[in-house]
């Protein structure tokens, strides 16, 4: 494998992709899947940081449309992405690869509590760092946990796997013609209003020049191809 050019990233993962084939819930065939990818990457030393959504279990915003508490439902949506990294740490651990699992949601008895500097002890250590439970607060997506948790445990990049192979002037399902780009700018995404997250995680990234690299997380080459650059993929930034 050619040597990766990131030596600490950020994986932020879509709650829906443990799902796999189902609607709802989680698929141990898809869980192990992601499992290895990250686990491969880790034993060639990359430092791996990982956020997950909870779109297979519960959307906070979904229900909060239909007349529920939009507080209520995005803590509902924060104990989903528990749910989710706990089967993801114990899945990586199976591999023979050393995971943290932190939430910013106190639990003691169910995970540590993130803290910057734990968690970036623990990168350092060699362990797989699994940050649970969004931001903490409602009205924030884990596409901004993302953002916000490769910033403060200083990564190199953030890489974020879809269903597409990186950013597009449409959506190419919608429109085949559509253009897609190899890089972009934080500035050309804006002007464009391409989607690549949400607007409050963009703008963290943009504003503390955090690259995002965007790509097809059912690709083959998985995420050590990803980073030895032989993954087709869009980076931002």
């Amino acid at each position: 494998m050619a040597k990766s050019a990131y030596k600490r990233i950020l994986l932020k993962v879509s709650g829906e992709v443990l799902a796999g084939d189902q609607s709802f819930g989680i698929e141990p065939q898809f869980l192990h899947a992601v499992a290895d990818q990250i686990a491969s990457a880790a034993r060639t030393g990359v430092e791996i940081a990982v956020v997950i959504g909870a779109g297979n279990i519960f959307r906070g915003m979904a229900v909060a449309a239909k007349g529920a508490d939009r507080v209520t439902g995005d803590v509902m949506g924060m104990l989903g992405t528990v749910i989710n990294s706990l089967a993801l740490g114990d899945a990586i651990e199976q591999k023979g690869v050393k995971v943290k699992v932190y939430s910013n949601v106190p639990m003691e008895t169910v995970a540590d509590t993130f803290t910057a500097r734990d968690a970036n002890r623990a990168l350092a250590e060699g362990n797989v760092v699994i940050c649970a439970g969004g931001t903490g607060s409602p009205f924030f997506t884990t596409d901004t946990a993302a953002a916000l948790k490769a910033i403060e445990l200083r990564c190199d990049v953030l890489l974020k796997g879809t269903k597409v192979d990186g950013v597009y002037s449409e959506d190419p399902k919608k429109n085949p013609k559509a253009q897609r780009f190899e890089t972009i700018s934080h500035e050309e995404v804006l002007a464009r209003d391409l989607k690549v997250m949400d607007t409050a995680a963009f703008a963290l990234a943009r504003d503390n020049g955090l690259p995002i690299i965007v790509y097809a997380l059912d690709d083959k080459e998985g995420l050590l191809g990803v980073l030895a650059g032989r993954v087709r993929s869009t980076r931002v930034g």
